[in-house]
């Protein structure tokens, strides 16, 4: 695959809405890395325009490919607006893509502001949110370990910083799956995200309360996707 972009490079089963709905359960309650973020059970969205900064640290620049992903999901994902701004201090959600070498540093430094802190992952996300949505996100990249990783990651992360935090094994036809090989916004995922957003489901609600909403909104969301 050749380059980062919305949908897939193979076509996908038509899914039920057991299979939807469970899938947005799995990812949107839950965190991969618990102890970060407010109440983990609670939905975690955007509710105004999201600010993207790009810092490209590594040493090939991978900035035009990030910003084309960035730039597809305006389209992608219904009732989420992006832009993407030249200062860091005007954004909220900034992405650092480095090589290998500088990762521990630049997750201790942007993610936790602790010099002696851990740095989990391949690469990482970190979502701050509360009962009035997401406040920032940030994303730490890796670049330099194979096209496929980077790819996968700049998808994975920046989708997880959008709200759905958890990776489940279960789910054959998601990046939210570290066991699975897809590295684009596969149809599966775009479903996730366009319920996720549909101005039913808001931030802070309960398992229970987006239960009850999915069946609803998932009806809707299939007009558009597809």
């Amino acid at each position: 695959m050749d380059s980062v972009a919305s949908g897939i490079g193979a076509a996908q089963p038509r899914f039920s809405d057991k299979q939807l709905m469970d899938g947005f359960m799995r990812t949107v309650f839950g965190l991969e890395y618990r102890t970060w973020n407010w109440q983990p059970y609670r939905v975690k969205k955007y509710t105004r325009t999201v600010r993207f900064h790009i810092v490209n640290m590594a040493r090939r620049d991978r900035t035009a490919a990030a910003r084309r992903f960035i730039g597809s999901l305006n389209g992608a994902i219904r009732g989420l607006t992006t832009t993407i701004v030249s200062r860091q201090r005007d954004a909220n959600f900034t992405i650092f893509v480095v090589d290998r070498p500088q990762y521990t540093e630049v997750v201790r430094r942007e993610i936790y502001d602790d010099p002696k802190a851990d740095a989990p992952g391949r690469c990482l996300v970190r979502v701050l949110s509360d009962s009035r949505g997401i406040s920032s996100s940030t994303a730490v990249i890796v670049s330099d370990e194979g096209e496929f990783l980077f790819r996968r990651c700049l998808v994975e992360e920046t989708l997880q910083g959008l709200g759905p935090m958890n990776d489940d094994r279960t789910l054959s036809y998601s990046v939210f799956n570290d066991q699975s090989r897809h590295d684009r916004f596969t149809t599966f995922d775009r479903f996730i995200l366009n319920m996720l957003y549909h101005h039913r489901i808001r931030p802070g609600m309960s398992r229970n309360e987006a239960q009850s909403a999915l069946p609803s909104v998932l009806r809707d969301v299939r007009r558009y996707v597809r």
